[in-house]
C-alpha cells in the first residue's frame, strides 16, 4: 500500500473523510472529458487523499485495448498537461506516488453502449458501491442508463448506485422532459446526479457564502437597493476541432441553459432554511421557474470572424474544421433576463458568454443603485457611478468593490477606487479543473451541487423563445472580429436601459 493510501477511519484535509469505497466506471474511456477532467480530478483527490484504497476505476470504450493500454494512453495525456499551461488541467510535474494509485487500479472493459451484453459482462465484475459516470455523447445518456437498468445495475441492494450524466442534458425543452422521463422509469430522481463543472468551482461555491453568511450583503442583496447584474462567461478559444458538435449546438445551447443559469441561481436565489442538499437544490429551482421567458428582442446572437486573438492570428469560425462555411450557428450570445418575484422585480440581468473574445473571463458584477447627488451638485461630479461588487471566477478568483472617495485637495472632487481580495492571498490553493468536488460529492452522496430535473426543465423553458427564433428569419448571427468584446448588437441590448457592459481586459 503506498504512502498516500488511508487507513480506515482516517481522514483527508481539514478533517475531511475519504470518499467510501466504491467501483467508478467511466462510459467514454478514452474520449476527451475522461483525460481532461476527469483522470486529472481523480489525481487530484488522491493528493487530497480523499480516495478509498478499495476504489476501482473501470473504463468502457468501443474500441479494442487492454488495461496496460488504456494506463499508458492517460499517463500520457497526463505528461502532456506538465506542457501544455492552456489546459484546464496543468502541473509541472506528476506526482507518481499519487499517479500511480489511479493507474494500479485501472480495468478496461470493450463495449457496445446499445449492446446488452456490455452490460451484463459489467454487472459480473461489480458488488458493492458504484458510480457510472455517463462521459459519452449525449445521445447514449437515455441508452446507457436504460442497459443500465436491464442488467440490474441499478438496484441498491448491496450499496449506492448513482449515475453522473454529463451536459448537454436535453437540446430543448421537450427533448429535456423526455429524456427525464426516460431515465426516471429505470431509477429514482436520487440517483442521478446532474453534472455542471460550473458549480465544483471553488469560486461559485462561494458565492452562497459570501451571500448569507455576512451581513455586510445580504440586507442589499435586493432590488431596492440593485440596479442591474452581469453574469459573464467570456473565452478567448475558438470550437478548435469541435466543430461537428458546435454546429448544431451554439453557444445558447452549450452555455447559457446550464453554466449561465447556474450562476444566476447562486447569486439570485432565496436563502435556503440550511445546507441540505434538497433544501439549496429547492430554491435554485424555484428562481429558475421565476425567470420570464425570453423575448426574441432581448437576445443578441454573434458569430465571430477572422481576427487576433492574444496576438495571433485566427480564422473565422466559418473557415474553423467541420464547420459549415455559411454557417448561422452563434459564437456570441447576450441577453436580457427578468425575475418575477419579490427580491428581483424589475432589476435587469444581462447574460453573455461567447468564443474568440478579447480575453478569458468569469464574472458576476453586481451594480448597486447610485446614492442621491444633490449635496454634490456644485462639484465637478455630474452624476455618481454606481457601486459595484464583482465576483471573479475565472482565470483568478476573488472579489473586486468599485467605490468612491474624495480626491485628497482642497475641492471637493470624487474619485473611484477598488479594493480587491484574491482567495490566493488568503487560501493555499490547490489544483482544481471543478470536478473533484463534483465527483467526491457524488461518492459521498451529496446532490447539493447537481441539477434537479425540474431545475433543468425550467431553464430550458425560460430559453425556448430564443432557440425557436433563431436564424435567418427571426434572431440573425452578427459577425464580430475575433479578439474583440464581442458584436455591436450587445452593446445596444444595454444601452436601451442607460447601461453599459463591463470591459473583458484584465485588471
Amino acid at each position: 500500500m503506498s504512502g498516500l493510501e488511508l487507513e480506515p477511519g482516517t481522514s483527508g484535509p481539514a478533517g475531511t473523510k475519504p470518499a467510501p469505497p466504491c467501483t467508478l466506471v467511466i462510459f467514454g474511456a478514452r474520449g476527451d472529458l475522461t483525460k481532461r477532467l476527469v483522470m486529472p480530478a481523480l489525481y487530484n483527490l488522491v493528493g487530497s487523499r480523499l480516495l478509498d484504497p478499495a476504489t476501482r476505476i473501470i473504463g468502457i470504450d468501443h474500441g479494442h485495448e487492454t488495461d496496460e493500454g488504456w494506463a499508458r494512453f492517460l499517463t500520457e495525456a497526463m505528461q502532456s498537461f506538465t506542457t501544455d499551461k492552456t489546459a484546464e488541467f496543468h502541473a509541472d510535474t506528476i506526482d507518481q506516488a499519487s499517479w500511480g494509485f489511479i493507474t494500479q487500479r485501472l480495468s478496461f472493459q470493450q463495449g457496445n453502449f446499445e449492446d446488452p451484453a456490455t452490460f451484463e459482462a459489467l454487472a459480473g465484475t461489480i458488488g458493492g458501491n458504484a458510480v457510472f459516470y455517463l462521459a459519452v455523447a449525449a445521445r447514449f445518456f437515455g441508452t446507457v442508463v436504460e442497459g443500465l437498468g436491464r442488467a440490474g445495475l441499478l438496484r441498491q441492494d448491496d450499496g449506492f448506485r448513482r449515475v453522473i450524466i454529463e451536459k448537454p442534458f436535453g437540446s430543448d425543452l421537450s427533448s429535456a422532459r423526455e429524456l427525464n422521463a426516460r431515465i426516471l422509469k429505470v431509477a429514482g430522481e436520487s440517483q442521478f446526479f446532474r453534472i455542471d463543472h460550473f458549480l465544483g468551482k471553488e469560486a461559485v461555491q462561494s458565492v452562497m457564502a459570501l451571500r448569507f453568511a455576512n451581513g455586510l450583503f445580504e440586507p442589499t442583496w435586493r432590488r431596492e437597493f440593485i440596479d442591474h447584474v452581469e453574469i459573464t462567461a467570456a473565452e478567448t478559444v475558438g470550437v478548435e476541432e469541435r466543430g461537428a458538435f458546435y454546429e448544431p449546438t451554439g453557444a445558447l445551447r452549450d452555455m447559457v441553459p446550464n453554466h449561465l443559469f447556474q450562476l444566476l441561481g447562486v447569486v439570485a436565489m432565496e436563502p435556503p432554511t440550511s445546507f441540505d442538499a434538497e433544501a439549496v437544490r429547492t430554491e435554485k429551482a424555484k428562481l429558475i421557474e421565476a425567470v420570464l421567458p425570453v423575448p426574441p428582442s432581448d437576445v443578441v446572437r454573434g458569430q465571430y470572424g477572422a481576427g487576433i486573438v492574444l496576438g495571433r492570428d485566427v480564422p473565422a469560425y466559418r473557415d474553423e474544421t467541420r464547420v459549415s462555411p455559411t454557417s448561422s450557428t452563434e459564437t456570441f450570445v447576450a441577453m436580457r433576463l427578468s425575475i418575477e418575484n419579490w427580491r428581483w422585480a424589475g432589476v435587469p440581468f444581462y447574460l453573455r458568454t461567447g468564443k474568440r473574445l478579447t480575453a478569458r473571463r468569469t464574472e458576476i458584477a453586481i451594480h448597486f443603485r447610485p446614492a442621491p447627488y444633490r449635496m454634490f451638485r456644485d462639484t465637478p461630479v455630474d452624476a455618481l457611478s454606481s457601486n459595484v461588487l464583482r465576483l471573479q471566477i475565472d482565470p483568478v478568483s476573488g472579489t473586486t468593490t468599485e467605490f468612491r472617495v474624495k480626491v485628497p485637495g482642497p475641492a471637493m472632487r470624487l474619485g473611484d477606487v477598488r479594493t480587491t481580495m484574491r482567495y490566493g492571498d488568503f487560501f493555499a490553493e490547490k489544483p482544481n479543473v471543478g470536478y473533484e468536488t463534483l465527483l467526491y460529492d457524488c461518492m459521498t452522496g451529496d446532490a447539493t451541487l447537481f441539477q434537479r430535473a425540474d431545475n433543468i426543465e425550467a431553464a430550458w423553458a425560460a430559453v425556448e423563445p430564443a432557440l425557436d427564433a433563431a436564424g435567418p428569419d427571426g434572431i440573425g448571427v452578427e459577425i464580430y472580429p475575433a479578439g474583440s468584446a464581442g458584436p455591436d448588437g450587445a452593446d445596444a441590448l444595454l444601452a436601451r436601459l442607460g447601461h453599459r457592459w463591463s470591459g473583458l481586459a484584465a485588471e
